[in-house]
């Protein structure tokens, strides 16, 4: 029989593992040149160096060690080959195991058996080492930041490391022990059964188990091997205790620094004694020094788990707060800075302010940015009167400011994004050529309505119309929220721009961004990136066409800079014409030693994160998709590496356009985790940490569901107590665990130098100021706004209750609860009313500004504020009723000159009359008991020569 060459086997799975690479190679090379023509070659190339090198050396070290150690096994196969489950030929002779012993002479040449065998070692050491090299290779950027660690400047208060060595290095020698004891491990078993097939091993009734002197030298040596590891397991078991948790707080806890560590080191020791009978059974027969180490290895460990149980029994549990109030400690203090909180201004309201006219004018920029639309409803309306057609989609609402006509005004801005999945005609022609981009967007104040209840816009249609200073010079998008995979831009099909009447407008695409065609084999190779033969087929397709794709905002910058975490709000901001998006990136580890983790995933930060820092500003142009990356906080160490390891990636937060980092705002993912974690750690006495006296919670509140929603952060423009003007910040309030008056409120700056300052005003704990829940309840069982809401809901239309917002006056506090109402089959929000509460006092009004006259009356000719909403009289007819509120408690008596009060009293008659039209009995006798009062005072100012 003819013998086949020793290539043939390999060439079959040689063939397989090309075809399998071809895909992820076209894949790679196609991102090259993207990487490429977007400026990031460098940092392309450092990881494909990265992942290569450790690749190679993953498979070269994993096959050196696993063929190494089979190759020796194998070598000793002089004589007969032992057959599993085979008799020994002859019979059974004394000493040798029972099963027969096949000559190998007499079934084939000895070399071929042997050389089967080796064949066999090899090809299975390939098989590991390349599983060893690619799960290396996915370690890449572990092994960067090990290699470009810096230090944090901090260390740990038990070993005395610099949490660098946490956050940087710990996990590359945890993988690379984990390595080194798989491919130990899998060597100590592979060379077991080998020298067993060789006959090196045996077993006997008489002596038990029998090694011949090579066998033993080499598996001794092996189980050596494995001790060494596992005492360096142990080692970094250490500083593992701080990074884990085991007691009430995150990190090392009593029992950990004063037993389990303990018992750490003396398992080193017998991980090292077992090493030293690794050594000794080199010269011995016997297997009790094996037997010896492992035994004391297992007793030490379950002697020291016992004794940790013991002394949390008895030591701990009977004395826990006094034996553990260290280790909060410095819980407390390490999870403030991982977190960023050791830096929050905290101030105490006095809880005993009350409002006055004088406060709410002298608020007036305040409470002119209240943000009365909700995102949901809001987008449901543009979705109905901006989309224009079909195929677009209004994705998100995004709150930011701008200076408009010279006024700071916060705004609500949402892009109007092509969406190919809902062309009439979804042709491969039509998604790849013809409908590249949205074109696009909506912008308007957050408080302004029509009178229809509809939101007022200052940028809209198509092309876009401004009827503001504010001006959209490139309303293309070409790169979104919602842009699909790929495109091809500069072919011989008409690029469609915008719908004109029955007609089409048709644009090219001017910028010199994407990745040039260049011909037949730049074809072929999309072709094959994107596994469709159109694109090579095509003759649409020409050589100075090019393809852009990554046009998704998060995953184009992801596919950039993978080790960041992106925000989950990507936000459109108009600069100078154009329209820039900019996305929040972060900074994580779950390595901070004594740092609590987050408890839940928030947005798309993980779970598990006890570090973060929002030090990456990302923008992108909405037209030409240029990325880049602004450093936000140079003195995060974590970033600092990643300058260190990608120095072309990164630049300076001061290089960014000033028109645009004015609309650069403090991101709602981390200041949620902020929020989070400062609930639980503004307690920073360590008793009262333990014995959770002050817990906060964020407050859930009734949207008029069946289930109570978690309040999110909101941004608005406001003026903080004791501030000379207003800013835009994010807020949110907190209320007492399982409590629900108010507690506090937390405040992130986002203007000028108070960037990402945070700040919390709390309330006296022995004040109780009413929380949201509490005011939700009370707004639902006021006996006219309940009413009216069910009556609106009865009459076949749908009441959508909207954010209820805390708004912070002075001291004091405002609540605010827009309501909307959507026409049965219709698909329109409209706002139609606006509650407010202020302390024992609820009004419903067509406004914001209508409400707070009736809270707050006029004393003095009152500033223009929130612009009214008016319904038409036809519609109060319909619904039968005018429903509005009047206040549980009476208003003050009104002040003023005699111009001022009859100013009053015509503006009461006024509304008395409307209330009388509308049949609204209950709001025209408040109407005329609030002229009476107007009169009276008009009579004592006249009769006491003046009115204050």
């Amino acid at each position: 029989m003819t013998r086949r060459s020793p290539w043939f086997v390999f060439a079959i799975p040689l063939v397989f593992f090309v075809l399998l690479l071809i895909q992820p190679l076209v894949a790679y090379y196609a991102d090259w040149l993207w990487f490429d023509v977007e400026g990031y070659r460098s940092v392309f190339l450092t990881e494909l160096w990265s992942r290569s090198m450790l690749g190679v050396a993953g498979f070269a070290v994993s096959f050196l060690i696993v063929w190494g150690n089979y190759y020796l096994a194998v070598k000793s196969f002089t004589g007969p080959v032992v057959l599993p489950g085979v008799r020994a030929a002859g019979g059974a002779s004394r000493g040798e195991p029972y099963g027969i012993v096949i000559d190998a002479r007499d079934i084939a040449p000895p070399s071929i058996a042997v050389a089967t065998v080796k064949r066999a070692v090899v090809i299975v050491a390939i098989m590991i080492a390349l599983l060893a090299g690619i799960s290396s290779s996915g370690h890449w950027l572990t092994w960067l930041r090990f290699t470009h660690a810096q230090p944090f400047g901090d260390v740990d208060p038990v070993l005395g490391w610099d949490v660098g060595f946490y956050v940087f290095r710990f996990r590359f020698w945890v993988a690379l022990r984990s390595f080194l004891m798989t491919m130990t491990v899998l060597s100590l078993l592979g060379c077991a059964a080998l020298y067993t097939a060789g006959g090196q091993v045996r077993f006997t009734q008489q002596r038990g188990f029998w090694l011949s002197g090579r066998s033993r030298t080499h598996l001794s040596l092996l189980v050596g091997t494995v001790f060494l590891l596992v005492g360096l397991g142990a080692v970094l078991d250490m500083p593992g205790l701080l990074v884990t948790r085991s007691g009430i707080v995150f990190g090392a806890s009593y029992v950990d620094a004063n037993t389990r560590l303990l018992v750490l080191k003396l398992l080193v020791a017998v991980s090292a004694f077992g090493v030293v009978l690794s050594v000794f059974a080199l010269f011995t027969s016997k297997l009790w020094p094996i037997t010896v180490a492992v035994a004391g290895y297992f007793l030490v460990s379950l002697a020291g788990g016992g004794a940790a149980s013991l002394v949390q029994k008895f030591v701990v549990a009977p004395n826990e707060q006094v034996k553990e109030t260290p280790y909060i400690v410095r819980n407390i203090e390490a999870t403030r800075k991982a977190f960023d909180l050791d830096g929050v201004e905290e101030s105490q309201l006095t809880g005993d302010a009350v409002l006055t006219r004088a406060d709410i004018d002298a608020n007036e920029d305040t409470l002119k940015n209240v943000r009365l639309w909700d995102h949901q409803p809001l987008l449901d309306t543009f979705g109905q009167i901006q989309e224009i057609r079909t195929y677009y989609d209004f994705v998100s609402v995004d709150n930011d400011r701008y200076v408009i006509d010279g006024e700071y005004r916060q705004t609500m801005l949402s892009a109007r994004e092509l969406n190919t999945a809902s062309l009439p005609n979804r042709s491969w022609i039509n998604e790849r050529l013809v409908f590249t981009h949205g074109y696009g967007v909506t912008l308007g104040p957050v408080n302004q309505v029509t009178k229809e209840g509809l939101p007022v816009l200052f940028i809209k249609d198509l092309p876009p119309r401004s009827s503001v200073d504010l001006n959209v010079t490139e309303p293309s998008i070409y790169f979104g929220e919602l842009s699909n995979d790929h495109v091809f831009v500069n072919t011989n099909a008409k690029e469609f721009h915008y719908p004109k009447g029955d007609d089409n407008v048709f644009s090219t695409f001017e910028a010199d961004a994407g990745v040039p065609m260049n011909g037949l084999l730049r074809k072929l190779l999309f072709s094959l990136r994107f596994q469709s033969l159109k694109a090579l087929l095509s003759n649409d397709i020409r050589a100075d066409s090019r393809v852009l794709f990554h046009r998704r905002i998060r995953e184009r910058a992801a596919t950039i800079a993978p080790f960041l975490v992106y925000d989950s709000d990507p936000y459109l901001v108009i600069s100078n014409g154009r329209l820039i998006w900019i996305l929040d990136a972060y900074t994580v580890s779950g390595l901070y030693p004594y740092s609590s983790p987050n408890p839940g995933r928030t947005g798309s930060v993980p779970k598990g994160i006890n570090y973060i820092r929002n030090a990456v500003k990302v923008t992108i142009d909405a037209y030409t998709g240029a990325t880049r990356f602004y450093l936000a906080d140079p003195e995060d160490p974590l970033v600092r590496v990643y300058a260190d390891i990608f120095p072309d990636l990164f630049i300076p937060l001061s290089t960014m356009p000033e028109d645009l980092r004015r609309h650069l705002r403090y991101p709602q993912d981390i200041f949620t985790i902020q929020a989070d974690m400062y609930a639980i750690y503004h307690m920073t006495n360590p008793a009262v940490f333990y014995n959770k006296e002050d817990q906060w919670d964020v407050p859930s509140i009734d949207t008029g569901t069946a289930r109570s929603t978690r309040m999110e952060p909101y941004y608005t423009i406001m003026k903080l107590p004791n501030s000379e003007r207003a800013e835009f910040i994010q807020m949110l309030p907190f209320t007492p665990r399982r409590k629900d008056n108010l507690a506090a409120w937390m405040v992130a700056r986002s203007d000028g130098d108070d960037y990402g300052k945070l700040a919390v005003f709390q309330f006296p704990k022995q004040k109780v100021v009413f929380g949201t829940r509490q005011v939700v309840a009370r707004i639902n069982q006021d006996q006219v706004i309940s009413p009216q809401i069910t009556l609106w809901n009865q009459q076949g239309s749908e009441v959508i209750q909207g954010t209820l917002l805390v708004i912070p006056i002075e001291e004091s506090l405002l609540y605010v609860r827009p309501l909307y109402l959507r026409a049965a089959n219709g698909k329109i929000p409209e706002l139609k009313r606006v509650i407010v509460a202020y302390q024992n006092q609820i009004v419903m009004e067509n406004s914001l500004e209508d409400a707070l006259e009736r809270l707050f009356p006029v004393e003095a000719p009152r500033a223009t504020g929130t612009a009214a909403l008016e319904e038409p009289v036809a519609e109060l007819e319909a619904a039968g009723t005018r429903p509005d509120t009047e206040p549980t408690a009476s208003p003050p008596a009104p002040k003023g000159s005699i111009e001022e009060l009859a100013t009053m009293a015509r503006a009461h008659f006024d509304r008395a009359v409307e209330a009388q039209r509308a049949g609204d009995w209950a709001r025209y006798g408040e109407e005329i008991e609030r002229l009476g009062q107007v009169l009276k005072q008009m009579e004592s100012g006249q009769a006491g020569g003046g009115v204050e």
